[in-house]
C-alpha cells in the first residue's frame, strides 16, 4: 500500500475510558494511552516554538487524563479536547502514525537511525 495513505486514519474512536484506537487505511491499528499523547502535545503551550525545548511539566497532566472531544482538522489531522482543559494541540495524522507505541512501530523506530528536528 502506499505509504502516504498508510497515515490516513479509516475510524477514529476510543479503546476504553482513556486511550484512544486509530484504525489506519492499510489496516494497522494503534492504541494511544491517553496520558501518554497528552504528554506529546507540540503545541506553542506545550513545546518551545523556537527551541523545541518542552515546555509541559509531566507532574502537571493527571494520571486519568482523556479526551473529551475529538475533533477532525481539515484532512490531516486532529484537535483533541483533554479532560485537564487543554485543547490547542493538533496532532497531524503523519505524527499519530509516526507515535504508534505498538510494539511493531516501537521497534522500528528503535531500529532507524536519529533524524535532526
Amino acid at each position: 500500500m502506499n505509504a502516504d495513505l498508510a497515515n490516513i486514519p479509516q475510524e477514529i474512536s476510543r479503546a476504553n475510558q482513556h486511550d484512544i484506537q486509530i484504525l489506519w487505511m492499510d489496516g494497522h491499528i494503534s492504541v494511544f494511552p491517553a496520558r501518554s499523547l497528552r504528554l506529546d502535545c507540540a503545541c506553542a503551550a506545550c513545546v518551545h516554538e523556537m527551541t523545541g525545548a518542552r515546555l509541559l511539566n509531566p507532574l502537571s497532566i493527571p494520571a486519568d487524563v482523556h479526551p473529551q472531544k475529538i475533533v477532525p482538522v481539515g484532512r490531516y489531522a486532529i484537535q483533541i479536547f483533554w479532560s485537564d482543559l487543554h485543547s490547542t494541540g493538533i496532532y497531524t495524522y503523519d505524527r499519530l502514525r509516526a507515535l504508534c507505541p505498538c510494539s511493531r512501530c516501537s521497534s522500528g523506530r528503535a531500529e532507524a537511525p536519529p533524524t535532526r528536528p
